[in-house]
Protein backbone atom coordinates (compact mmCIF):
# COMPACT_ATOMS: atom_id res chain seq x y z
CA UNK A 1 0.00 0.00 0.00
CA UNK A 2 1.19 3.50 -0.85
CA UNK A 3 0.02 6.89 0.42
CA UNK A 4 0.20 10.34 -1.14
CA UNK A 5 -0.64 13.84 0.06
CA UNK A 6 -2.47 15.79 -2.61
CA UNK A 7 -4.35 19.04 -3.01
CA UNK A 8 -7.88 18.51 -4.27
CA UNK A 9 -11.17 20.39 -4.26
CA UNK A 10 -14.00 19.02 -2.14
CA UNK A 11 -15.94 16.03 -3.44
CA UNK A 12 -18.91 18.21 -4.37
CA UNK A 13 -16.90 21.12 -5.81
CA UNK A 14 -17.86 21.86 -9.43
CA UNK A 15 -14.25 21.38 -10.51
CA UNK A 16 -14.09 17.95 -8.89
CA UNK A 17 -17.31 16.99 -10.60
CA UNK A 18 -16.15 18.28 -13.99
CA UNK A 19 -12.82 16.47 -13.65
CA UNK A 20 -14.50 13.20 -12.66
CA UNK A 21 -16.74 13.36 -15.72
CA UNK A 22 -13.77 14.16 -17.94
CA UNK A 23 -11.42 11.51 -16.53
CA UNK A 24 -14.15 8.88 -16.23
CA UNK A 25 -13.56 8.28 -12.52
CA UNK A 26 -14.24 9.92 -9.15
CA UNK A 27 -11.43 9.34 -6.63
CA UNK A 28 -13.73 10.13 -3.70
CA UNK A 29 -16.26 7.40 -4.49
CA UNK A 30 -14.37 5.26 -7.04
CA UNK A 31 -17.45 5.68 -9.22
CA UNK A 32 -16.82 5.23 -12.94
CA UNK A 33 -18.27 7.62 -15.51
CA UNK A 34 -18.64 7.00 -19.23
CA UNK A 35 -15.68 8.59 -20.94
CA UNK A 36 -16.67 11.72 -22.85
CA UNK A 37 -16.95 11.78 -26.63
CA UNK A 38 -14.28 14.14 -27.89
CA UNK A 39 -14.15 15.80 -31.27
CA UNK A 40 -11.20 14.88 -33.44
CA UNK A 41 -10.16 11.71 -31.58
CA UNK A 42 -10.52 8.17 -32.87
CA UNK A 43 -11.90 5.31 -30.84
CA UNK A 44 -9.71 4.32 -27.91
CA UNK A 45 -7.53 7.42 -28.14
CA UNK A 46 -9.18 9.36 -25.32
CA UNK A 47 -9.05 6.26 -23.10
CA UNK A 48 -5.29 6.09 -23.61
CA UNK A 49 -4.74 9.79 -22.96
CA UNK A 50 -6.81 9.80 -19.76
CA UNK A 51 -5.83 6.45 -18.24
CA UNK A 52 -2.95 7.73 -16.11
CA UNK A 53 -4.67 10.76 -14.48
CA UNK A 54 -7.84 8.69 -14.02
CA UNK A 55 -5.93 6.09 -11.98
CA UNK A 56 -4.35 8.69 -9.72
CA UNK A 57 -7.56 10.73 -9.36
CA UNK A 58 -7.90 14.46 -9.91
CA UNK A 59 -5.29 16.17 -7.75
CA UNK A 60 -2.11 18.20 -7.46
CA UNK A 61 0.86 16.40 -5.94
CA UNK A 62 2.23 17.85 -2.69
CA UNK A 63 4.01 14.72 -1.41
CA UNK A 64 4.36 11.99 -4.00
CA UNK A 65 3.27 8.38 -3.36
CA UNK A 66 5.27 6.62 -0.68
CA UNK A 67 5.25 3.46 1.39
CA UNK A 68 5.01 3.94 5.15
CA UNK A 69 8.27 3.79 7.03
CA UNK A 70 8.78 0.99 9.50
CA UNK A 71 7.06 1.76 12.79
CA UNK A 72 4.65 4.31 11.30
CA UNK A 73 0.91 3.78 10.90
CA UNK A 74 -1.95 5.12 8.84
CA UNK A 75 -3.62 6.41 12.01
CA UNK A 76 -0.48 8.33 12.93
CA UNK A 77 -0.20 9.75 9.43
CA UNK A 78 -3.80 10.97 9.50
CA UNK A 79 -3.34 12.53 12.93
CA UNK A 80 -0.26 14.38 11.71
CA UNK A 81 -2.08 15.53 8.58
CA UNK A 82 -4.91 16.96 10.70
CA UNK A 83 -2.44 18.70 13.01
CA UNK A 84 -0.56 20.21 10.08
CA UNK A 85 -3.76 21.43 8.40
CA UNK A 86 -4.97 23.03 11.62
CA UNK A 87 -2.00 25.41 11.63
CA UNK A 88 -1.54 25.88 7.86
CA UNK A 89 -3.45 28.53 5.96
CA UNK A 90 -5.51 28.20 2.81
CA UNK A 91 -3.91 29.59 -0.35
CA UNK A 92 -5.62 31.53 -3.12
CA UNK A 93 -4.40 31.01 -6.68
CA UNK A 94 -5.37 34.29 -8.42
CA UNK A 95 -5.68 32.66 -11.83
CA UNK A 96 -5.82 28.97 -12.70
CA UNK A 97 -5.23 28.23 -16.39
CA UNK A 98 -5.07 25.26 -18.75
CA UNK A 99 -1.55 24.75 -20.00
CA UNK A 100 0.51 22.11 -21.78
CA UNK A 101 3.44 20.97 -19.63
CA UNK A 102 5.83 18.96 -21.73
CA UNK A 103 3.60 16.26 -23.22
CA UNK A 104 0.55 16.52 -20.93
CA UNK A 105 -2.10 19.12 -20.08
CA UNK A 106 -2.94 20.45 -16.63
CA UNK A 107 -4.55 23.25 -14.69
CA UNK A 108 -1.76 25.42 -13.29
CA UNK A 109 -1.36 28.86 -11.70
CA UNK A 110 -0.82 31.46 -14.41
CA UNK A 111 2.04 32.80 -12.27
CA UNK A 112 3.89 31.18 -9.41
CA UNK A 113 2.30 31.65 -5.99
CA UNK A 114 5.01 31.83 -3.29
CA UNK A 115 2.60 30.80 -0.52
CA UNK A 116 1.69 27.69 -2.47
CA UNK A 117 5.33 26.77 -3.10
CA UNK A 118 5.97 27.24 0.61
CA UNK A 119 3.02 25.01 1.56
CA UNK A 120 4.24 22.25 -0.74
CA UNK A 121 7.79 22.46 0.59
CA UNK A 122 6.64 22.27 4.19
CA UNK A 123 4.57 19.17 3.45
CA UNK A 124 7.48 17.45 1.72
CA UNK A 125 9.78 18.06 4.69
CA UNK A 126 7.37 17.60 7.58
CA UNK A 127 5.97 14.27 6.37
CA UNK A 128 9.34 12.83 5.38
CA UNK A 129 9.58 10.71 8.57
CA UNK A 130 6.56 8.74 7.34
CA UNK A 131 8.25 7.76 4.05
CA UNK A 132 10.09 4.52 3.54
CA UNK A 133 13.16 4.79 1.24
CA UNK A 134 12.51 4.17 -2.43
CA UNK A 135 13.30 0.79 -3.91
CA UNK A 136 15.94 0.52 -6.63
CA UNK A 137 13.13 -0.23 -9.09
CA UNK A 138 11.32 3.00 -8.18
CA UNK A 139 14.50 5.02 -8.52
CA UNK A 140 15.18 3.50 -11.94
CA UNK A 141 11.61 4.20 -13.06
CA UNK A 142 11.97 7.89 -12.18
CA UNK A 143 15.33 8.16 -13.92
CA UNK A 144 13.83 7.02 -17.23
CA UNK A 145 12.28 10.49 -17.65
CA UNK A 146 15.73 12.09 -17.59
CA UNK A 147 16.60 14.18 -14.54
CA UNK A 148 18.76 17.21 -13.92
CA UNK A 149 21.41 17.01 -11.22
CA UNK A 150 19.12 18.84 -8.76
CA UNK A 151 16.20 16.55 -9.59
CA UNK A 152 18.40 13.50 -9.10
CA UNK A 153 19.44 14.86 -5.70
CA UNK A 154 15.80 15.46 -4.77
CA UNK A 155 14.87 11.93 -5.84
CA UNK A 156 17.47 10.33 -3.60
CA UNK A 157 16.86 12.67 -0.65
CA UNK A 158 13.10 13.19 -0.76
CA UNK A 159 11.78 10.35 -2.91
CA UNK A 160 10.55 12.62 -5.73
CA UNK A 161 12.46 14.78 -8.22
CA UNK A 162 10.07 17.73 -8.41
CA UNK A 163 10.19 19.33 -4.98
CA UNK A 164 11.25 22.74 -3.62
CA UNK A 165 12.80 24.77 -6.48
CA UNK A 166 11.71 22.09 -8.97
CA UNK A 167 8.09 22.07 -7.75
CA UNK A 168 5.37 23.23 -10.12
CA UNK A 169 1.78 23.04 -8.90
CA UNK A 170 -0.38 21.28 -11.49
CA UNK A 171 -3.64 19.36 -11.63
CA UNK A 172 -3.28 16.90 -14.48
CA UNK A 173 -6.05 16.64 -17.06
CA UNK A 174 -4.34 14.21 -19.43
CA UNK A 175 -1.46 11.82 -19.72
CA UNK A 176 0.97 12.13 -22.60
CA UNK A 177 -0.59 13.59 -25.74
CA UNK A 178 1.36 13.41 -29.02
CA UNK A 179 2.06 16.66 -30.79
CA UNK A 180 -0.35 15.76 -33.60
CA UNK A 181 -3.27 15.72 -31.16
CA UNK A 182 -2.12 18.66 -29.04
CA UNK A 183 -4.23 21.32 -30.72
CA UNK A 184 -7.41 19.23 -30.66
CA UNK A 185 -6.86 18.39 -26.99
CA UNK A 186 -6.28 22.03 -26.06
CA UNK A 187 -9.54 22.99 -27.79
CA UNK A 188 -11.45 20.19 -26.05
CA UNK A 189 -10.14 21.11 -22.61
CA UNK A 190 -10.82 24.82 -23.11
CA UNK A 191 -14.45 23.96 -23.79
CA UNK A 192 -14.94 21.46 -20.99
CA UNK A 193 -13.17 23.51 -18.31
CA UNK A 194 -14.22 26.97 -19.47
CA UNK A 195 -15.85 27.68 -16.08
CA UNK A 196 -12.48 27.31 -14.33
CA UNK A 197 -9.91 28.43 -16.91
CA UNK A 198 -8.60 31.88 -16.04
CA UNK A 199 -10.50 31.99 -12.73
CA UNK A 200 -9.25 32.15 -9.13
CA UNK A 201 -9.02 28.91 -7.20
CA UNK A 202 -8.77 28.43 -3.43
CA UNK A 203 -6.67 25.59 -2.05
CA UNK A 204 -8.39 25.10 1.28
CA UNK A 205 -7.77 21.41 2.01
CA UNK A 206 -5.26 18.62 1.59
CA UNK A 207 -6.12 14.97 1.16
CA UNK A 208 -4.54 11.63 1.88
CA UNK A 209 -4.88 9.33 -1.12
CA UNK A 210 -4.28 5.58 -0.90
CA UNK A 211 -3.16 3.05 -3.51
CA UNK A 212 -4.18 -0.33 -2.01
CA UNK A 213 -1.71 -2.22 -4.20
CA UNK A 214 0.69 -1.26 -6.97
CA UNK A 215 -1.20 -0.34 -10.12
CA UNK A 216 -4.57 -0.03 -8.39
CA UNK A 217 -6.58 3.22 -8.61
CA UNK A 218 -5.84 5.79 -5.91
CA UNK A 219 -8.73 6.71 -3.62
CA UNK A 220 -9.28 9.53 -1.15
CA UNK A 221 -8.85 8.16 2.37
CA UNK A 222 -8.97 11.37 4.43
CA UNK A 223 -9.41 15.12 3.91
CA UNK A 224 -8.04 17.83 6.21
CA UNK A 225 -9.13 21.46 5.96
CA UNK A 226 -6.47 24.18 6.02
CA UNK A 227 -7.88 26.25 8.87
CA UNK A 228 -4.78 27.96 10.25
CA UNK A 229 -5.53 31.31 8.62
CA UNK A 230 -5.65 32.51 5.02
CA UNK A 231 -2.24 32.78 3.37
Amino acid sequence: MRYAIYATPSADHPLSQAAARWLGRDAFTDEAHPLPPANGFSGGTIEAYLADPARYGFHATLKAPFTLAEGESEAGLIASLDAFAAQAGAVLVPELVIRRLGRFFALVPNERVPELDDLAGRIVAEFEPFRSPLSEADIARRRVAGLTLDEETNLLRWGYPYVFDAFRFHMSLTGRVPKDDSEAMATELKQRFADFDGKPFAIDRIALFVEPERGAPFRVRHVALLTGGVA
